[in-house]
């Protein structure tokens, strides 16, 4: 291996290295992450750090990418080999549930409260939309299939907006359904959110993966597919 070869090696040996360690801190003091700590818990002087990342938001915005892509390929990995385009919608769920309460620290990183004074680079936005636009292609196809059903046709300012992001489809999928499609993703994140920040304690406390899917089995009939068992 060439000279540069090996220090490229080692860089991003030292930046998975410093991205582990600043993990660690999210999990004991949330998204209030310090260089300088980071640099504490490896033994390097905080201006060796500051050599892989120049600030805070910049090892916050890789540590969201990292996030984003994560369960986004937990979910894409989901759906191999499942049959049925309801079925697809609930292991995509499944897998960013079973993501989440596996990472709750990072999930709180892409999902939580937003980071004060932190604004996300443009880079975000693919990794940020995987799920999302995994949920929107199987709805596509569905609708390909004849197997969604529309609601009825809505009005109102929101609609219009709707019209816009449906148009982006080529017209396959009507205002409605794309309504329905996001309203979807919003009840994933927020009954996986539920579930994680404590309120569903004293409610649903012995089978909260199976009250899940019964929530996106729900949403899956608000898109218009058939609920499924």
């Amino acid at each position: 291996m060439s000279a540069a070869g090996v220090r490229a090696r080692v860089r991003a040996e030292m930046t998975d290295e410093i991205k582990t360690v600043a993990r660690r801190h999210l999990a004991s003091e949330g998204a209030n992450l310090s260089l300088r700590a980071v640099a504490r818990d490896l033994g390097m002087a905080s201006s060796a750090v500051y050599r892989y990342f120049a600030s805070r938001d910049e090892l916050l915005t890789a540590l969201i990418i990292d996030a984003y892509d994560a369960v986004g390929a937990a979910a894409e990995e989901a759906v191999l080999g499942v049959s049925g385009h309801t079925e697809k919608l609930v292991a995509v769920g499944l897998a960013v549930r079973d993501w989440a309460t596996a990472e709750p620290h990072q999930w709180a990183l892409i999902y939580g409260s937003p980071v004060p004074g932190y604004q996300a680079p443009q880079d975000t936005i693919g990794p940020a939309t995987r799920v999302i636009m995994l949920i929107v292609s199987i709805v596509r196809d569905a609708m390909r299939d004849g197997a969604v059903t529309p609601g009825p046709p809505i009005s109102g300012r929101y609609a219009e907006e709707l019209a816009a992001v449906a148009a982006q489809f080529d017209g396959e999928i009507p205002p409605q359904v794309a309504g329905a499609t996001i309203a979807a993703f919003v009840q994933l994140c927020g009954a996986v959110s539920s579930e994680l920040f404590g309120q569903l304690d004293n409610s649903i406390d012995e089978d909260r993966r199976g009250f899940f899917e019964f929530q996106m089995r729900g949403a899956a009939r608000l898109i218009g597919l058939p609920s499924g068992s």
